[in-house]
């Protein structure tokens, strides 16, 4: 099996119905769920660059959606990147 990479934009709406000084936590959980959906990993790696870009408004603030690129390895890892890096 060889490398897979595709480029997602993952809706991140569903953290906003949690409490506010929830929502980036909710927003990552979103994103791995997203990611378990879409790419079946056996592991799930995400690059410290994703964890700013949701964090960097704050925890009352994240982002709405996030474009991302998702890439998985012959052994079944996910790396989740952002797309424009």
């Amino acid at each position: 099996m060889s490398e897979i990479e595709r480029i997602y934009t993952v809706p991140l709406g569903k953290a906003w119905i949690s409490q506010k000084y929830r929502r980036a936590e909710k927003a990552m959980m979103v994103l791995k769920d997203f990611t378990e959906r879409h790419m079946k990993p056996n592991e799930i790696i995400i690059d410290p660059s994703v964890h700013e870009a949701i964090w960097a408004r704050g925890i009352k603030n994240p982002p709405r959606k996030l474009r991302v690129k998702m890439t998985k390895d012959s052994d079944g890892v996910v790396t989740v990147t952002m797309a424009e890096a």
